[in-house]
Order: structure tokens, then sequence, then C-alpha cells
């Protein structure tokens, strides 16, 4: 311990501002990182259990899609409108409701007796998805102060890659102990577990008192800001290019994500991409980006750091369709993989937070976030349909280039807001 450390009594290294949070502030940290993950795990289940769905009630490749395209969609919808809520009733109101609400429709899952059932469940289950990210992002954001909120919400972020690996390893166990068609239920009935989480927002965190602040003043001049001003001549450039800047992550996000392991396994036959080395790989390096993200987003500021993760995201893109790689080489590429496709999203929430004033906070985040991911999730479709006149590694370098090229863009011109203080 060095002699400035004793005679301050003040914790030092990268991880001093964390021991720096008020109580209050760590209670908010955790509920949302917490959240975030248990969010991810119940997200993430549907993907390991695909090829037991297929199995036992014969769906095609096209009905799981399906379910995954309307998940996103909905999820779409859900987030923007538990940002408009987060602005009428409050921050913890809305990551509480909207947590049961995904905790109940994926139990619900688990009851599925037929395709239409669990698309509709799933369908169902994708509103309250996207509405915990819409709301825990907006209170984690408010609650922190301005020279570390990048990292905060960074790291809060960094709980979907938790979360991810929760599901994986609940997957090996369930699958190891059940048959196959109680185990996939099994991981479905867990998803009661967020639910009980509630308890704990419930009681322990607090709305921002800048959002408190915000209300107050509303209420006293009889006045509240609708969902419209997020589209007033003062805000509808920062709107556009805030849609701008989450269509491109998004976009660029799904074009990889969704196509890659395809492309791999039928034109470059890598068997690889199905083992658990493999996933284990992206999903540590998806929670390495996270972290270094979430404190290069306040050194370097947001735009760079958005820069500089999309730059890398299309270098790992290329890389994969255009190198030729074994199977050895492209276990280790897993993890810069993970690292810069998820890295990317990391400061996106307190960016978005500091964007917008604190009386339409939620409605412009809610909004821009949840339009991009609506417009990225069309460009696995796009690649698809290409595919049929051009290779389809090719397809997924193009598409790859044009969303992070439009997010480069949208970066550049959108104002820095790096230790922005927030008003009410």
């Amino acid at each position: 311990m060095s002699s400035n450390t004793l005679s301050t009594g003040k914790k030092e290294g990268y991880f001093a501002w964390f021991h720096e949070l008020t109580s209050k502030e760590r209670r908010t940290f955790w509920s949302c990182k917490i959240g975030y993950a248990l969010d991810a795990m119940d997200t993430q289940f549907l993907s390991f259990v695909i090829p037991t769905l297929i199995a036992t009630w014969g769906l095609t490749k096209g009905d799981a899609g399906l379910i995954g395209t309307v998940t996103l969609l909905t999820s779409a919808v859900g987030g923007w409108l538990a940002g408009i809520l987060s602005d009428r009733i409050g921050r913890v109101k809305t990551l509480q409701i909207t947590i049961l609400w995904f905790a109940f429709f994926t139990v619900l899952c688990g009851f599925a007796q037929n395709f239409e059932q669990l698309l509709v469940a799933r369908a169902l289950m994708g509103f309250g998805m996207g509405g915990e990210w819409t709301a825990g992002a907006i209170l984690i954001g408010e609650v922190i102060r301005a020279k570390d909120r990048g990292k905060a919400v960074g790291m809060v972020q960094a709980g979907w890659a938790l979360g991810w690996g929760m599901s994986a390893l609940l997957y090996a166990l369930m699958f190891s102990i059940l048959p196959d068609e109680w185990a996939w239920r099994s991981l479905f009935l867990l998803g009661v577990l967020p639910a009980i989480f509630v308890i704990f927002v419930r009681r322990f965190v607090e709305e921002p008192e800048v959002f408190v602040a915000s209300q107050a003043k509303a209420i006293k001049a009889q006045e509240r800001a609708s969902f419209a001003a997020i589209f007033s001549p003062k805000m509808i450039s920062i709107t556009v290019r805030a849609v701008l800047l989450t269509t491109g992550a998004q976009g660029g996000y799904y074009a990889i994500t969704t196509w890659l392991p395809t492309y791999l396994k039928t034109e470059r036959h890598l068997t690889v991409l199905g083992t658990g080395g493999y996933l284990a790989m992206v999903i540590v390096g998806s929670y390495v980006g996270y972290i270094v993200s979430a404190f290069l987003t306040d050194y370097l500021g947001r735009k760079k750091n958005f820069i500089l993760f999309a730059v890398g995201s299309l270098c790992i893109a290329l890389a994969y369709t255009r190198m030729p790689v074994t199977d050895g080489v492209m276990l280790f590429l897993g993890f810069p993989l993970g690292f810069f496709v998820s890295g990317v999203f990391s400061g996106m929430g307190a960016f978005l937070t500091e964007l917008f004033p604190t009386e339409i906070r939620g409605s412009g985040q809610g909004f821009s976030y949840n339009m991009g991911r609506a417009i990225g999730s069309l460009f696995p479709l796009f690649i698809g349909l290409s595919s049929k006149s051009m290779a389809l590694g090719e397809a997924i370098g193009i598409f790859a280039a044009v969303a992070y090229g439009v997010m480069i863009i949208a970066a550049l011109t959108l104002p820095e807001t790096r230790g922005k203080q927030l008003e009410s």
C-alpha cells in the first residue's frame, strides 16, 4: 500500500471510483447489473434449446428464426414504451414492471405445448426484455456522478455477458440431469428468478434525485413534456443521429452474430463453432470488451471509444470472412469477436443518457436505442436475400461495413458528452 493511500485513506487503482460510491449508488449499480444479467439469461435460453425443439416438435429453421426475429421486434417496441413510461411513473417503478413482465412470460414459455404458443409467449416476453434495458440504463446513468458515469454504466452493461454465461452453464446442467423434453422446460421455468429479484429492487433502490427534482419542477409549473418533444425542432437532429448510431451498432452486431456461424460451417467447413470452448471464448471476450470499453469511454470520450470499437468490429468481421483460418485459429478469434462486437455497446447507455434532457430522457433514450434495434434486426434479412446473388461472406462484409460506417459517421457528428452534468 502506498504512503499516499495511507495518508488519505482512499482506495487507489482502476476501481477506486467504485469505493467512492454512496450506499444508494451501489445498490442502484448492483440492481441494474443483476437485472441485466437475469435479462440476458432468460433471453439466451432460446438459443440453447432450439436444436431440442427442432427434434421434439419438428420445427424448421425458419420457425426458429421467426421466434428470434419476433422477440427482437417486440423488445424494440417494449424498450420504446418503457422509456415513455419511465418519464411518467419513474425509472425504478418501470424497472420493476419490466423485470416482472419478462420473468412471467419466460416461465410461460416453459409451459408451451406447440410452436404457436411458444411464439406468442416469447413475443410477449420481448416487451419486458427491451423495457428492462431502457429503464436500467436511464436509472444507473442518472444516479452515478458525471466523471464515473461511463465506467459504471458500461460495467452494468457487462452483466449481459454474465447472464449469457449463466444460461450456458444452466443449459449444460439441466441437460445432463434431465431428459431433453423436461430439460428445456426447466430452463424457462428458471425464469422465475428475476421476479424474486424485484423484491430487492422494490425495497432498496430509490429514484434518482435529478429525476425527482425534474418531476417536482414539472408539477409546480403544471406542465409535462410529451414524447413528441424528442421530435421538436430543438431535439430532432439529436434524435435522428442517435438512431443512426444505435442502428449501426446493432445492425453490425446482428449481421455478424446471425450469419457468421452459418458461413464458417457451410463455406469454410469449420467444426469449432458449435463447441463449448468457442462459446466460452466469445462470452469471455464479450465481458472483457464491456469492461475495457467502460473505462475507455470515460478516458477517451464517448465518440472516440465508439469509433475505436466500430473499427475493431469491422476488422474482425473482415478477418473472419477474408482470411484463411483453421479450427485452431478460429477458437482464439472468438475472443476478439466477443470483445469488439459487444464492447461497442458499453458506452451507449451513458451517451444516450447525456444526449437528452431529464424530462424527456426516457422517451429519447428508449426511442433512439430501440428504433436502432428494430432497423438493425433487418440486417440479417438483407444479408440472406443478398446471398442469393453474391457469396455469403461478401454479403456479411458489405453489410457490416455499412453498419459500422453509419455508426462512425453518426458518432463524428454528435456532440461529445463526457463529464456532462445532468440537470433537472
